[in-house]
């Protein structure tokens, strides 16, 4: 089965590189276990042209009211693939397959006919799926993406049932007057059969259609046609039409509550007595939401319900056998270790939307450039325009949200002019689930996603200096940083004030420093955290210089992309960007402070981790349970080497 409102917006994402395009299609399947098939024998498949966050919501949809296995297939660019690919995977729903396959070698197929709709060249991709697809799938369900489903897809699958030998389309008729030519003075719609058929929705009979030369008879169709169209209108249903127009006997008219078409001149209230009959709701015009329609406000309620339902819900066994994978993990924990939940949660699989935004990035030619990697939750989101002010280089966030706190995260970037504007910025949601905040795991979605030789990790509380971007670049070339392990310190202090005249030098925040404006970070709740930085010396300094490690150090580094990744056992609040420095020191990183550099961190409310923290002696035992155990794991990793580490813990 499959949708084409991807195909009309072309997803969110674009970068300038490619990798090669795969020749076969990538699959993917959750669980690893058998399907069970519907009553012809084959599973139902569905297809997607191009994705967007449209297609999510569509998908939500599909599995609320499903009760059977289903099969997606997805015709994606590269980059659509990785965000598609990665989503399913992590989102784990059992009985679902996922198939992708390359729309860059299918677009010499269609991009000979000129096309005036918005969808682009996407817009006439359908025509392609008996090429694009297995030559042993013999049926599929093609989907726009601005659908919502109100009822179990079987029940259109089923409908296969009722072709006639010769059937081989199933459509919905088209509920506006376009092809009736009649909408305005001298409009010349291309040929259709009455009132046309609205493509939103399709059951194609591939098998039937291989069959009877369908390759051959939509270019012949498109050719004849376009010799006096020109062009398409409606891209792929305008072809389509023409064809059926030629071939009548060859459709199966749909009952049209399987393809409500909400654009502002249909007839779709002539379509349903009552709301509560309807099947498909098909949001087919460019102002989407905002249609006129007597019902357009429980259509609306119906989308938003699946926008900001909790996808973790849908993971739900349909016939009761768990993922054999997370029943073993589960299995191997012992319920009555007083730290369950934080084992617990380091098996927890969290759903990842990666790329949420439009992304844009270009590589710079000498290779010197440099990500700002961070991750948030909703309460920090005021930060991302300060830090988009301080930062003009390309920046990487995870944020750790529930579907409804991303759709209204959504809003927040779309209202603002500064974020709105600025391309470089990767987005991507990670799914709230668990009782704790899976910190460092959400740095490593951030992390991962960089396109960068280097990065800068730090907090997204933290407002780095006027310019750091280009002194870290400057940096990076004269400490060698491309032949020799180094982490680059960037000094961190902090203000108590929430408006504050931010130092555009460092002899500014020296002054601020001496007038107690500013403070060394954390100096008076943690000063371990970072009085290794040395900030005595950086006073003076005026050439990079090498610190040595000590216990509890969790200075802020600017490293090359292929560092070690964050240790996803600690959770919530304490040790989790100490682990971190100190398996940079185990591998032999030098820490190297840097003399014109500075971060500040900005003031807020303290956060539910920190609060657990402080007040549950339980949740400061399991903290210091998971430290030895690391640094167990750590001497394993790294021999003798790194006793030093246990021997200061042990002195503290």
């Amino acid at each position: 089965m499959g949708t084409s409102s991807g195909w009309r917006r072309r997803t969110r994402v674009r970068r300038t590189w490619r990798t090669r395009p795969r020749k076969e299609p990538t699959t993917a399947t959750v669980p690893d276990r058998p399907l069970l098939r519907t009553g012809d024998g084959q599973l139902p498949h569905f297809i997607y042209f191009v994705l967007s966050r449209d297609v999510v919501t569509l998908v939500k949809s599909i599995l609320f009211h499903r009760r059977n296995p289903l099969h997606f297939h997805f015709i994606t660019d590269t980059v659509a693939n990785q965000i598609l690919s990665n989503l399913f995977q992590s989102w784990m729903v059992p009985s679902v397959q996922v198939s992708f396959y390359d729309a860059d070698e299918l677009k010499s197929e269609v991009s000979w006919i000129p096309n005036k709709h918005y969808s682009g060249i996407y817009g006439l991709m359908k025509l392609t799926l008996t090429k694009a697809l297995p030559s042993d799938l013999s049926k599929v369900i093609v989907l726009d993406t601005d659908i919502t489903f109100a009822t179990d897809i079987a029940e259109l699958w089923a409908i296969f049932k009722k072709f006639t030998e010769k059937q081989v389309i199933g459509l919905v008729e088209n509920q506006s007057d376009w092809y009736l030519g009649n909408l305005w003075k001298n409009h010349k719609p291309w040929p259709a059969l009455g009132r046309g058929f609205n493509t939103g929705v399709i059951l194609l009979y591939l098998e039937r259609l291989r069959r009877i030369g369908w390759e051959q008879m939509w270019r012949l169709t498109a050719e004849r046609e376009l010799m006096n169209m020109l062009s398409t209108s409606l891209a792929d249903q305008d072809i389509f039409n023409a064809f059926i127009k030629q071939n009548p006997v060859l459709v199966h008219q749909l009952p049209c509550f399987w393809n409500v078409q909400l654009s502002d001149h249909t007839r779709s209230e002539q379509c349903y007595t009552e709301v509560s009959d309807l099947k498909v709701i098909h949001w087919n015009s460019p102002k989407k939401l905002r249609v006129k329609n007597k019902h357009v406000e429980f259509f609306r309620n119906l989308y938003l319900t699946f926008l900001e339902y909790d996808g973790n819900l849908l993971r739900r066994e349909l016939f009761g056998c768990p993922s054999q994978q997370l029943q073993v993990a589960l299995e191997e924990l012992d319920e009555d270790d007083q730290c369950y939940e934080f084992r617990r949660e380091r098996i927890t699989v969290h759903r990842v939307h990666l790329y949420f935004l439009q992304y844009e990035y270009t590589p710079t030619d000498d290779d010197t450039d440099v990500t700002l990697v961070a991750q948030l939750s909703m309460d920090r989101l005021q930060m991302l325009e300060a830090i988009c002010k301080h930062w003009e280089g390309p920046i990487s966030l995870a944020l750790y949200m529930s579907d409804a706190e991303a759709q209204q995260f959504l809003r927040y970037a779309q209202a603002s002019e500064v974020l709105k504007n600025r391309k470089n910025v990767g987005y991507h949601i990670v799914y709230k689930e668990g009782q704790f905040y899976p910190v460092n795991l959400v740095r490593n979605v951030a992390l991962r996603n960089v396109n960068t030789p280097y990065v800068f990790l730090t907090d997204v509380d933290f407002l780095p200096m006027y310019g750091l971007y280009e002194y870290l670049r400057k940096s990076i070339v004269q400490l060698d940083m491309a032949n020799t392990k180094k982490a680059l310190v960037v000094p961190a202090f902090e203000t108590l004030r929430y408006r504050l005249s931010f130092p555009k030098s460092k002899a500014e925040l020296l002054s601020m420093l001496d007038m107690g404006t500013l403070y060394t970070f954390r100096y008076h709740v943690w000063t371990k955290g970072h009085a290794p930085t040395d900030y005595a010396k950086w006073r003076t300094a005026t050439t990079p210089y090498k610190v040595e490690w000590e216990a509890d150090f969790e200075p802020y580094v600017v490293v090359r992309r292929d560092c070690p990744e964050y240790d996803q056992r600690f959770v919530g609040f304490g040790w989790n960007k100490v682990s971190h420095i100190m398996e940079l020191d185990a591998q032999e990183y030098d820490l190297v402070v840097l003399p014109n550099a500075f971060m500040i961190h900005m003031p807020h409310a303290p956060s539910f981790d920190i609060s657990k923290f402080r007040s549950s002696p339980s949740y400061r035992y399991c903290l210091t349970t998971l430290k030895d155990e690391f640094h167990q794991d750590l001497s394993r990793k790294y021999g003798s080497a790194a006793l030093k580490y246990l021997t200061a813990q042990r002195n503290i």
